[in-house]
């Protein structure tokens, strides 16, 4: 697979096009592609995703993706690299903003798709991204300024949209999001590590009893951190699945699964399908 380079700390432009002529490729920077308008379908780490306009893909340098366009279709592409992290942070009294920016891209490709659903959402960032492409190209005083803040508003709109989806709370608070967040994001980490994935050891982690953050994520998700635990090792295993590199004895002892057979029955209740079918 090609890998398509770049070593600008911030690059924003935009694609008109009927027909995508770019081969699967990853990359060496981060992505944010923005449908402006068109229809088609993504192909993101082997899966195929419709989009339409409004839709928002984050992508991060392991990534491979292309794109088959059904109708003509304008993309604006928001890349970019750690570079920009220190050129933002340059001007913050806090690390919050690095914090949730790393908690975001961490996390993007599991989600292996269009992660707003807010159509207000979907509208206000067309609007940063039409702002970010006029001031891309402008020279004026204040314009670099400009457009740090105004990646900053696209990374913080994106993080609330993806944590209003994955989390299913209409308005949550920072306080909410931010506890919430810190233990999703260790299990999606540590999918492959079955001794950290244990709830008294994530407990441990953030100096919370077994039973207080059982108690915790149900209140603030609606689900179960043991569901939110087997959540996570599926879309793993349909990761390591695709990758072909495993196969499913390997992937249930990895998963810390007792044996393929409960793998096998834990992945079909989940998914509908065996994982031979994948």
């Amino acid at each position: 697979m090609q890998r398509f380079n770049s070593y600008y700390s911030l690059n924003v432009f935009a694609l008109e096009l009927d027909k995508w002529d770019f081969p699967e490729h990853k990359h060496n920077f981060y992505e944010i592609i923005f449908v402006e308008k068109g229809t088609g379908d993504h192909i993101l780490n082997d899966a195929r995703i419709p989009y339409e306009a409004g839709d928002v893909f984050i992508l991060r340098p392991e990534d491979g993706h292309y794109f088959e366009i059904k109708e003509f279709t304008k993309f604006i592409f928001l890349k970019f690299n750690e570079q920009l992290f220190t050129e933002k942070l340059a001007g913050s009294k806090t690390a919050k903003w690095l914090e949730t920016t790393q908690t975001l891209l961490q996390t993007a490709s599991t989600i292996n798709g269009n992660i707003v659903k807010d159509e207000v959402d979907k509208i206000h960032l067309h609007y940063l991204f039409q702002i970010l492409l006029r001031e891309f190209s402008n020279n004026c005083a204040y314009s670099r300024e400009l457009l740090l803040e105004l990646f900053g508003g696209v990374m913080m709109l994106l993080a609330r949209a993806q944590s209003t989806v994955q989390f299913g709370l209409e308005c949550p608070s920072n306080t909410e999001i931010d506890k919430l967040s810190q233990i999703l994001s260790f299990t999606r980490m540590h999918a492959l590590n079955p001794e950290k994935m244990k709830i008294d050891n994530i407990a441990s982690q953030f100096n919370m009893s077994p039973n207080y953050i059982s108690i915790y994520v149900k209140k603030h998700s609606g689900q179960s951190i043991q569901q939110h635990i087997i959540q996570t090792k599926i879309k793993t295993a349909s990761q390591l699945l695709k990758n072909g590199r495993y196969n499913i004895n390997e992937i249930a002892l990895k998963l810390g699964f007792s044996d393929a057979s409960h793998f096998n029955k834990i992945y079909k209740k989940y998914t509908g399908a065996s994982p031979k079918q994948k």
